[in-house]
């Protein structure tokens, strides 16, 4: 017969005594511990971005970089996680907005080199001294030297907010964990600065905020410079706060290496740099295209051979490194398959790339060229859905 437990010996509420070599179940309404959630390596989101922007550049076609656009854009609204660091796409498209402005306001004030016979309006012109040939200010402004600049704006335009996806998809601090250890210190500036524009939006949008909900004009000068020190005040304090928790960590501590070692990573990082310089130049001329790739290829191995022996300077160990998995993979390969599809078509057909402005005519959305774009959109299927934030109970 088993032992009878004492009235009153349990409060009300307890968990029961499991029976002997059991675990004691779980209370009702206690939180159960969470696994990692996994994630995209944010090495391949960057890749994924510098892909679309590399076939941004081989385009001129409105529509195509119009295409690319939209293609980042959904990318980032169904994969952008909930996080400050990745609201700043919104502040890339402006900025690409505001280079499409005045990319357009140039070519009206300073003029075109591209003739043209519709005029849409007469501005006066400056007169301008000889030494001032080939410029000019004011004159006619037609729609052929307006739309060849809108066209070349909106290829840098579509690169700005290829990166700012690129911001807003990968974690800096992941990211960070992932570079070499002899780019470290390096990635470490970088990082801060990425990190600081998103921030900055985030302080200003919720000084903004307050001061709305107190009555306080929060838009014109006098908004701007009652915003501007709270916001110059908090990028002190973490500014103070990352150096404090930098030197808290050992940040800056190398690890004694023999000589010969320092000197052969010296060696193999100037000798990799100057082989990829004659390897880019002799593919970029005719006359060294027997000797660029193979200069090319030996360059890149030096230089990674040297990052992997400058690693050995830097003390620090890595806490749940980020796992490069299928999905990486598959993240890597629909950019570069956007990237590649496009280099080949501007090679075979560069009439429908890049659309004649003289004589004006309207452009065409090339067929396979715009299959090729939309393979970017693979990644907003494969990947996991962010996180939502969930409030914890009372």
């Amino acid at each position: 017969m088993p032992p009878t437990e004492p009235a009153g010996s349990r409060a009300a509420g307890a968990a029961p005594v499991p029976p002997s070599g059991g675990t004691p179940p779980a209370r009702a309404g206690a939180p159960t511990p969470r696994r990692r959630r996994e994630t995209v390596h944010p090495g391949a989101w960057w890749l994924w971005a510098l892909a679309l922007g590399t076939a941004a550049t081989r385009t001129t076609n409105p529509l195509l970089l119009a295409l690319l656009i939209a293609v980042s854009a959904y990318v980032v609204v169904t994969r952008r996680p909930h996080a400050p660091w990745s609201r700043s796409y919104g502040a890339f498209v402006k900025l690409a907005l505001a280079v499409l402005v005045i990319r357009l306001l140039f070519t009206t004030v300073l003029g075109s080199p591209i003739p043209g016979t519709h005029t849409l309006l007469t501005l006066p012109e400056v007169p301008l001294p000889d030494w001032a040939q080939g410029i000019r200010l004011g004159g006619r402004v037609t729609a052929e030297g307006l739309t060849f600049a809108l066209y070349d704006a909106m290829k840098l335009a579509t690169l700005l907010i290829c990166v700012g996806a690129a911001n807003a998809l990968a974690n800096p601090s992941r990211l960070l964990k992932s570079l070499p250890g002899a780019l470290y210190e390096m990635g470490v500036a970088v990082v801060v600065a990425l990190t600081f524009a998103p921030n900055l939006i985030a302080d200003v949008q919720r000084l903004r905020a307050a001061r709305r909900l107190r009555g306080r004009p929060d838009r014109g000068l006098r908004g701007l410079l009652q915003v501007g020190l709270p916001v110059l005040e908090g990028a002190l304090e973490r500014s103070v706060a990352l150096a404090a928790a930098m030197d808290a960590r050992g940040y800056g501590r190398t690890a004694q290496v023999p000589a010969r070692v320092r000197r052969t990573t010296a060696a193999l990082t100037l000798g990799g740099l100057l082989g990829v310089c004659a390897g880019t130049y002799g593919l970029l001329t005719a006359a060294g295209g027997t000797y660029g790739v193979p200069v090319l290829v030996a360059g890149v191995a030096a230089a990674l051979a040297g990052l992997w022996l400058g690693g050995r300077r830097t003390v620090r160990t890595r806490y749940r490194p980020d796992r490069w998995d299928g999905r990486a993979w598959l993240v890597t390969a629909s950019g570069a398959a956007v990237a590649a599809l496009l280099f080949l078509a501007a090679a075979r057909d560069p009439a429908a790339l890049h659309p004649g402005v003289v004589p004006l005519v309207a452009p065409s959305l090339p067929l396979w060229p715009a299959a090729a774009v939309l393979v970017g959109l693979l990644p907003a299927f494969v990947t996991p859905a962010p996180e939502t934030a969930v409030k914890e109970p009372s």
